[in-house]
């Protein structure tokens, strides 16, 4: 087993990535959710507001394995400009994508109950990634593509600690 298997086989790190996740789709959200109207506003408030449910869930997880929750950045890099509804459903579509693909490494710690926990978790990052595409991927998560919105440098919660 290298080295990043081994790191993802422990929960900690994979719920404390997941947690990251949440923490930039909550950002990206309010962006996107600035360019959109209509139902499509809604839908990303909504989806807004179950990102909030998820990292305040992660964060709990976290605090009872006697960690401290990594802490979201005062400012993401985001992968693109936003400047349109259009560009503003690709932001969504990006961010559940990043959030899908550290869910799933959750699914690669040992214990079961978050494996499970995890495998569940893709689900619903997966399905509103393909709604706001429009269209679906094959193996949700296991792209090769690095994370859709990242802190920017030198910002508080640019780390993730184990």
């Amino acid at each position: 087993m290298d080295e990043q298997q081994a790191s993802s086989a422990q929960p900690l790190p994979a719920l404390q990535a997941a947690l990251a996740a949440e923490h930039a789709a909550v950002y990206g959200y309010g962006v996107a959710g600035a360019m959109l109207t209509g139902t499509e506003r809604a839908a990303a408030l909504a989806d807004w507001r179950s990102h909030q449910v998820a990292r305040d869930t992660l964060e709990a997880m976290i605090v009872k394995l006697g960690a401290t929750p990594v802490a979201a950045s005062a400012a993401y890099e985001l992968p693109f400009a936003v400047r349109s509804a259009r560009s503003a459903r690709r932001l969504a579509a990006a961010l559940e994508d990043g959030v899908t693909q550290a869910y799933l490494g959750v699914v690669a710690v040992t214990d079961t109950t978050l494996r499970t926990f995890g495998a569940l978790a893709m689900r619903t990052p997966a399905n509103r990634a393909a709604a706001w595409r429009g269209s679906t991927i094959a193996f949700p998560g296991m792209g090769d593509s690095p994370p859709p919105i990242s802190p920017r440098p030198g910002m508080p919660g640019d780390t993730v600690p184990a």
